[in-house]
Formats: structure tokens, C-alpha cells, sequence
């Protein structure tokens, strides 16, 4: 499978600051790749590397095939780029701001963009200094939608809107989506859970996990032991459990290898007998919880040994 974005050992640093710790990432071609993470985990600095706004300290990074520092001119044709603090002309009016983008893209199509202009509700003749941050955010992702580009790149294009105007930003991607591959680095979980087709998340400048979705949301569980009596924990536990806690005669832990057969193997070589045993799904929210959590926990030396991921 063709590969729309690959970073092999992708360090930057700022003086002390090790923003980036290594990146090795690989978005396939086709894919709606949420990029998650903490703030400041180092999101918005690999996405400026992607889009060569930034040069790296060590590694490379490959954007369509091409080396991102030869990112330039006429590759940003195939290119859709809408970040978070967007800078737009903002003495321009809609219909001003829509017509200087033309010239600059080939591909740029007039009926999609009257499309999208009725789809977001965008108005005209209105300045966009007087249009709220959600509209400018729609003319911002109009103006990169219009060429159909190879790619899109999004940094947290949702921070700070409403839920009606997500949706119609989401909806607007998705009907790109069959001819684009799209890139976005969001703290809105449950939106990207509604859409997207991998994930990877981000912690301390490195992937934690990179994945398809459903394969990720299917491999993770809540479980719940219920025991006739409180139950001996042992001095080692399974690797892939993480979160272990007990309360009187319950045990609950989360199971990042799930699989029901071998978990509900691994319960009984642990304990011996279960009264009852409940295997819960999990939202990606509760995952990347979780996954925050394991990791506090192994840098503070505290709770049971984090699952390798």
C-alpha cells in the first residue's frame, strides 16, 4: 500500500526541549488518520515538519513520496493545510478571499467550490475579520478542499467550536474522503472516533500505538472479576493488564490484548475460580485514558508494569 505520509527517527529539538523523540509513523494512502495526544506532546511540531514550516533535528519525513524540506511552490497544489491559529486575510471578504486562492491551484474546481459554500453557509460579501471563528475555519477549509488535494492536513481544526459547526466541518471532510487522504490532530475524541480509520497517539515526542481503529477499539477491554471472597493478588501479573484495582471482592483491570478465549485463559491461570467475569468495550476516550494513565504511572514508578504496546 502506498504510503501519503512516512517519518523515519523524526527528532526536534529547542535547546533542552526534545519536542520529538524519534517519530516513526507511516499514514497509508486512503486513511483518515487521527493523530491524538496530550498538549504538548509534540503534535503541531510534526505536522510543521510535514508541511516544511519547520526543519527537523534529526530524521526525515516524506509527504506524497516527496521529502518534506523540498516541500514547496507547486507541491502545495496537491496539498490541503488548515491549522488551529490559521492566519487569513481578514480585511478580505469571502468571495475575495475564495477568488485570490484560484489562481494558485490548477486542480481548482468552481462548482465544488460553490458546493461548499452553500454546504457551510458561508457569506460572500461578508469581511472575515466580522465571521465567527467557526466560519472562518469553513472558509479556511473551503479554500482547501476546492482543488482536491492528494492530502489534508488538519491541526485541531475543531478546538474551540460548537457541535453543529464540527459536524459540518466533519461532513465536509468525509465527502472528500474517498479522494483524499486526511491527517488531523484533534483532542476531540468521541469526533474522531465517529470517523476516522486509524489512529495513532502521541506521547512524549513518540507513537504509543499507530493502528487501524477498529482493530485498536477491538483488541482493548474493561474487565470486571467478581470472586466469592477477596481474591490473593500475585506479584506478577500479565503484561497486557493494566489499571489493576480491587475493591472488597472485585477485581478491574483493563486488557489491552483482548482476546476473549486466551483473556478468560490468563483470568483463570491468575486467580483459579471466578464467580463471573464481564469483558466491557471501551470508547477511544477510555482507551487514550487508560494509555495516559500507564504511562504516568511508569514514569512515577507507581502501580503494575505497563503493557507493551
Amino acid at each position: 500500500m502506498s504510503k501519503a505520509i512516512r517519518t523515519e527517527n523524526l527528532v526536534k529539538r529547542f535547546r533542552k526541549v526534545e519536542a520529538l523523540a524519534g517519530l516513526d509513523m507511516v499514514v497509508p494512502e486512503g486513511a483518515i488518520y487521527a493523530f491524538a495526544g496530550p498538549n504538548g506532546a509534540g503534535k503541531t511540531t510534526a505536522i510543521k515538519i510535514l508541511m516544511n514550516i519547520a526543519g527537523a533535528t534529526q530524521g526525515r519525513a516524506e509527504v506524497l513520496g516527496l521529502d518534506s524540506m523540498r516541500l514547496a511552490g507547486r507541491n502545495f497544489a496537491s496539498i490541503g493545510y488548515v491549522s488551529e491559529n490559521q492566519e487569513l486575510p481578514e480585511w478580505m471578504r469571502v468571495d475575495a478571499f475564495l477568488a485570490y486562492l484560484r489562481p494558485f491551484y490548477p486542480t481548482w474546481d468552481r462548482a465544488l467550490e460553490n458546493d461548499l459554500v452553500k454546504q457551510f453557509d458561508l457569506p460572500l460579501n461578508r469581511k472575515l475579520k466580522n465571521l465567527s471563528r467557526g466560519m472562518r475555519m469553513k472558509a479556511a477549509l473551503a479554500g482547501a478542499l476546492a482543488f482536491h488535494p492528494k492530502l489534508v492536513v488538519l491541526d485541531e481544526p475543531f478546538t474551540g467550536l460548537d457541535p453543529l459547526v464540527r459536524d459540518e466541518l466533519i461532513q465536509g471532510l468525509l465527502e472528500r474522503a474517498e479522494e483524499s487522504t486526511i491527517f488531523i490532530s484533534s483532542h476531540d475524541l468521541a469526533e474522531v472516533e465517529s470517523f476516522a480509520s486509524h489512529v495513532g497517539y502521541l506521547e512524549r515526542g513518540k507513537l504509543s500505538f499507530s493502528e487501524e481503529l477498529t482493530s485498536l477499539v477491538d483488541r482493548f477491554r474493561e474487565v470486571e472479576l467478581t470472586f466469592d471472597a477477596p481474591p490473593t493478588l500475585p506479584a506478577q501479573l500479565p503484561e497486557t493488564w493494566m489499571q489493576l484495582n480491587t475493591s472488597a471482592a472485585v477485581v478491574r483491570f483493563v486488557e489491552s490484548r483482548f482476546d476473549a478465549e486466551k483473556t478468560s485463559s490468563a483470568v483463570r491461570s491468575v486467580f483459579g475460580s471466578v464467580r463471573s467475569t464481564l469483558f466491557v468495550p471501551m470508547s477511544l476516550r477510555s482507551i487514550f485514558l487508560a494509555m495516559a494513565k500507564a504511562g504516568t504511572a511508569l514514569r512515577t514508578g507507581a502501580g503494575t508494569k505497563r503493557a507493551d504496546l
